[in-house]
């Protein structure tokens, strides 16, 4: 059997990282969280700042002594922001801050995981909904960022909430009335995407109300880690991106 890896997690400020040590104990996994600081702020020049080179790098020195396979910036809004080419220029640079290792970040997790809900032939489940905690303009880049991977998104809202303090502090009820109010009828996939948002618990329950795939920033993110350690696990308890026949890609 394949030794179970360490995925390394860089995280901005705190809110939802306790996601993470509950996926990992399910998981039988190591997910090490390193935090990096910035405003939280929900704002663009905040959002380039928070995943600049130079603070990955800081998060990627902080994370060194626990030794991952893979490490993973954690934060959808700090790396779409970038658009298309400059979040791939921001993942490459963070695998050379952490010794050449593979790296990503959590708005590719979700085209990646996007890509294998589609099935064996590698078609994307290419039609979701985005149901966003963000002001609108933040919101908007993301639909960008997936729109330039063929991704079609019918219906997107910007919940317009500031901070990913306050994100952090949505109880679960909150979070499925995000979801449910946010769904749309010609969505394949329901989108949640913020780190900052706990949801890693009660995921089962958000599918079950919106009757179809959800995809949640944190989920993806450990999603994302695993596949590209190569290394596949089957957890339903973590949503329909974790059940048995979904080819990871895992090798």
């Amino acid at each position: 059997m394949r030794e179970s890896p360490t995925v390394g997690i860089i995280y901005p400020d705190h809110a939802a990282e306790d996601d993470y040590p509950f996926a990992a104990d399910l998981l039988g996994v190591r997910i090490p969280v390193a935090h990096i600081y910035g405003t939280d702020l929900h704002a663009v020049p905040e959002l380039l700042d928070l995943g600049s080179p130079s603070k990955l790098a800081a998060g990627a020195a902080k994370l060194a002594p626990e030794s991952p396979d893979v490490v993973v910036w954690a934060c959808t809004s700090g790396s779409f922001v970038y658009g298309p080419d400059g979040a791939r220029n921001q993942v490459a640079e963070l695998s050379a801050a952490a010794g050449d290792i593979p790296a990503s970040s959590t708005s590719f997790a979700f085209v990646e995981a996007l890509r294998v809900l589609g099935g064996q032939n590698n078609h994307s489940a290419t039609r979701v909904a985005i149901a966003a905690s963000y002001p609108r303009d933040v919101s908007e880049l993301f639909v960008e960022f997936l729109r330039a991977a063929g991704i079609d998104v019918v219906s997107f809202t910007g919940a317009g909430i500031e901070t990913a303090a306050q994100v952090g502090t949505l109880t679960p009820d909150e979070v499925l009335a995000l979801a449910s109010d946010n769904d749309h009828p010609d969505a394949q996939v329901l989108l949640v995407p913020d780190t900052a948002m706990h949801t890693l618990r009660f995921l089962p329950e958000i599918e079950k109300q919106v009757g179809k795939p959800v995809l949640t920033a944190n989920q993806v993110s450990v999603w994302e880690g695993l596949r590209l350690a190569g290394y596949t696990c089957v957890r339903p308890q973590l949503g329909t991106l974790f059940e048995e026949g979904i080819d990871h890609g895992a090798r």
